[in-house]
């Protein structure tokens, strides 16, 4: 698959929620080339502060050569990141990895909590552009409160998705967590797409195998290149082998994986 290194214009830097940012830059050849899953290396300054490059999931594609990333200020880098304005200029590297699988034409889930809802967005809008009805899919997503959830949600009803929430406070949808409210859809899909914290993939593919329904998973590791070269990124396959998510990944049909903790 074809990897660029481009130097993007911001467009855009906008705070969706508290902590939480959503930054679109032009970046033609990355936009046109992206799937559905697949992520970026973002390096953060000019400088060697960060020395390393943030690993970020393509959020949405834009036909006018844009994307956004999604992203939560938790460190150095991501601090950086929201501070930047329009006009500025970044160096990103992608798009990397392996997407989503998108052959399913049965109805099907999409699963996300917290900022694994990023990818979802371009999946979600990937989807509906087919000959789907994605009025038969189902979107379930949660979060710590509905002052993070709901912005993201709202991205996907808007798609005319059957959207359902939970929140760790209880103050949108479902008081408690989303693997709660899967076996209530499991009749009615083929499949789940699932992106998110560790311990809730992992409730998810346990839920999805009890219930034999298949289930792709977007991991989230820490990368130092991105591109296969650090072994930075590697989790333990099914199988006992190592597997790079920078590489075979970050998505992977749920088998493929090894869960243990």
């Amino acid at each position: 698959m074809p990897e660029f290194q481009e130097k993007c214009h911001v467009h855009a830097i906008e705070q969706v929620a508290p902590d939480v940012f959503q930054l679109s830059v032009h970046a033609p050849r990355i936009s046109a080339a992206a799937t559905p899953g697949q992520f970026v290396m973002v390096r953060v300054g000019e400088g060697f502060d960060p020395l390393l490059r943030r690993p970020f999931s393509i959020h949405q594609q834009f036909a006018d050569g844009s994307l956004s990333l999604l992203f939560k200020k938790i460190g150095r880098g991501t601090t950086r990141l929201s501070r930047l304005n329009n006009g500025d200029v970044i160096d990103i590297i992608g798009p990397l990895g392996r997407g989503f699988d998108l052959s399913c034409q049965e109805p099907v889930g999409l699963v996300g909590g917290g900022m694994g809802i990023a990818p979802l967005a371009f999946l979600a809008k990937r989807l509906a552009a087919g000959e789907r009805e994605v009025a038969k899919d189902y979107v379930l997503l949660g979060a710590r409160d509905r002052h993070e959830l709901a912005p993201l949600a709202a991205v996907f009803t808007a798609l005319g998705y059957q959207v359902r929430t939970a929140t760790d406070d209880g103050s949108m949808g479902h008081h408690g967590f989303i693997p709660d409210l899967l076996a209530d859809i499991f009749s009615e899909i083929q499949l789940v797409y699932c992106c998110g914290p560790h311990p809730m993939m992992k409730n998810v593919v346990n839920t999805c195998a009890q219930a034999d329904v298949l289930c792709q998973v977007s991991l989230e590791t820490h990368m130092a290149c991105g591109l296969g070269a650090c072994l930075g990124c590697t989790v333990a396959g099914r199988d006992g082998n190592y597997v790079h998510v920078c590489r075979q990944g970050p998505v992977f049909y749920a088998g493929e994986v090894g869960w243990a903790e």
